[in-house]
């Protein structure tokens, strides 16, 4: 059914990954995370990447476009409805190499409005929903192909972040240092305990938190960020918390032309790419164990 899919021949263990960025609270930097993320693990010895923009509102979709309108009819919505066969009356005729935009450095699969209905689609077939997305990258075989798969959901915790949560095998969790991100990410763990005690899927590891958007002139915010520094103490022996990534005016500038760090030269982006570099080195480092 996908670009890659051969029923004659045994699937071998896939090589590649799929991590994912997730917060149930919006604006903390989620989308650039995941877009910067993808940039540095592709700079990774060469390694091919392959983002998937699961959020409605489509911004990663954006950023990897450089800003360009895609003019594509179908995405990863259509793609997802086409591999359950109980919705056949809503297939279209859409395929992998159809939808993936091919980009110098990564390749996207992306979103549209119609992933907003995904829920309200699928509520009625008898297989289970929360593994529609991993039995497509199963079936599709992705996973040979590509390294990494780097999915950016959207800041709910409805069926759509269910599906990522069961085909991800490492998590990244962006936050801002405040109260509301405070509870998102309380929230975010009831649900992987959740899918533990339903046993439909492997949870997936902690690579790291990231305190991100960080602005320690406020003092609220300092006092925040220990706060959620204790909670994570209290809730894992290890919290794996990366250094806080600063709300800089070089990050900002980013984002605006639609580029990664790693397009830009200067001492103010040096750190920046250290950091990114430094969370590639985390999953490669760990991909490997």
């Amino acid at each position: 059914m996908g670009l890659f899919f051969n029923k004659d021949k045994p699937k071998p263990s896939p090589k590649g990954k799929v991590i994912s960025l997730l917060n149930q609270k919006g604006g903390v930097g989620k989308t650039t995370m995941a877009f910067n993320v993808a940039h540095a693990l592709a700079r990774q010895g060469e390694k091919r990447v392959l983002c998937i923009d699961m959020d409605p509102q489509a911004n990663l979709s954006l950023l990897c476009s450089g800003g360009v309108s895609l003019e594509k009819d179908n995405n990863i919505f259509h793609l997802l409805i086409n591999s359950v066969r109980e919705l056949k009356a809503l297939h279209t005729p859409s395929v992998f190499t159809d939808i993936v935009v091919r980009g110098e450095t990564i390749d996207l699969l992306p979103s549209g409005d119609e992933l907003s209905g995904f829920e309200l689609s699928v509520a009625g077939i008898s297989s289970p929903r929360q593994l529609i997305l991993k039995r497509f990258l199963e079936k599709s075989n992705i996973l040979n192909f590509y390294d990494y798969v780097v999915i950016d959901g959207p800041p709910t915790l409805g069926l759509l972040v269910v599906n990522i949560l069961c085909a991800t095998d490492g998590l990244l969790v962006p936050f801002r240092p405040d109260e509301f991100s405070r509870k998102g990410l309380g929230h975010l763990y009831g649900v992987l305990e959740n899918i533990e005690d339903m046993g439909i899927s492997e949870t997936p590891t902690i690579l790291a938190h990231i305190p991100n958007l960080v602005d320690y002139r406020r003092k609220q915010e300092g006092q925040d960020l220990e706060n959620i520094l204790g909670d994570l103490k209290k809730q894992f022996d290890v919290p794996k918390v990366v250094d806080p990534f600063y709300n800089r005016a070089s990050l900002v500038k980013s984002q605006a032309e639609k580029k990664s760090v790693f397009d830009f030269k200067g001492k103010e982006f040096d750190k920046l790419q250290g950091q990114f570099n430094h969370i590639a080195g985390l999953i490669e480092t760990w991909k490997e164990e």
